[in-house]
């Protein structure tokens, strides 16, 4: 790494250098689900366990992580306050929705993005041959707690760890005590669960998903050889950009951008916090006259009003995460050339 590059490089998650955690959650040890990597690439997200790796820790309005799973492998059943969307960067997967995963399935493929509304029981398993991983992003710069289906809790318990009401979770094959003043986390009731839970069968679950190829609305004004189209958000009349297929507020924004072989966009800044995760091709990226080259499985936050240009021999296909539901337009400082 060249010293005039320690800045940009500093904000770059690179696949290889992710660093998982085997003990985030409580279903961690529970056998189908004992073989899965989490990732906190921005943000503390909804870990369970206080010594997961926070890759980058800046607040940006909302979390990135990821989800390393091998085939036949089981996330269990949870759900969240806030927003919570899936890109498929590889390997296939089944999510399911219910408290016992028997309301709704669709099955994704690599360049899905699937968002599942807050109070909806949710789980997924690589249904794939190969291991697969997923990109994350949750609403809030705190998403707050992971909720269980109260049998996972039942079927966590004998196998080392134990969580508590705090949302921490204690390893007691590390030798680790459980404290006596924060008590551990009981299943909700019946009643608690009957107040807040929402159903979602398999058509409306369909719903919620984008596949790699459908056709977007696509925001206009790039330069030859570029195309951002909108994936998750609202109709934002100021860049002009259209309404996405999930058109309700998330507090983020997600856009796919392609770049043809050899083509360049302009020199821009943006006054929102932007995170570029590089799903196919080679990114070639220029942050305030630092520059760095990007693999698929790379992530990247961009400082908020840096100057920053993106371009590549090759071609690109990134999935784009920027703060707010509706985010400024680019400042544009010069013309690209394609």
């Amino acid at each position: 790494m060249r010293a005039d590059n320690q800045r940009l490089e500093s904000r770059i998650v690179r696949y290889g250098d992710l660093i998982p955690c085997t003990t985030a959650f409580i279903d961690a040890r529970t056998p189908g689900s004992d073989a899965k990597e989490n990732f906190t690439i921005i943000g503390p997200g909804v870990a369970e366990n206080p010594d997961q790796h926070v890759h980058i820790t800046e607040p940006h309005g909302f979390n990135i992580g990821g989800a390393r799973q091998p085939p036949g492998c089981l996330n269990s059943q949870h759900f969240h306050e806030t927003a919570e969307v899936f890109f498929v960067h590889s390997g296939r997967w089944a999510f399911r929705t219910g408290e016992h995963a028997d309301e709704g399935e669709v099955v994704m493929e690599p360049g899905d993005t699937i968002s599942i509304p807050v109070h909806v029981f949710r789980g997924f398993e690589n249904v794939g041959a190969e291991p697969g991983f997923l990109y994350a992003v949750l609403g809030g710069d705190d998403p707050g707690r992971v909720v269980w289906a109260p049998d996972v809790l039942e079927n966590a318990r004998g196998h080392g760890l134990v969580l508590l009401e705090s949302g921490r979770l204690i390893d007691t094959l590390s030798r680790h005590s459980v404290p006596k003043d924060d008590p551990v986390v009981q299943p909700e009731t019946r009643a608690a669960l009957e107040r807040i839970v929402r159903q979602i069968d398999t058509t409306t679950l369909g719903t919620v998903v984008v596949r790699g190829g459908f056709r977007l609305g696509t925001v206009p004004g790039a330069p030859a050889g570029v195309v951002e189209q909108t994936v998750l958000g609202e109709a934002n009349l100021s860049e002009p950009a259209p309404a996405s297929p999930l058109a309700w507020s998330h507090g983020f924004v997600c856009r796919r951008v392609r770049l043809a072989p050899d083509s360049r966009t302009p020199a821009l800044r943006r006054q929102d916090a932007e995170v570029i995760f590089v799903h196919a091709g080679g990114l070639e990226l220029e942050v305030e006259g630092e520059h760095a080259h990007l693999a698929p499985g790379d992530t990247v936050t961009i400082p908020v009003g840096a100057v920053r240009r993106m371009s590549s021999r090759t071609g690109a296909d990134l999935f784009v995460t920027r703060a707010g539901n509706a985010p400024q337009p680019a400042e544009l400082l010069d013309e690209a050339t394609s």
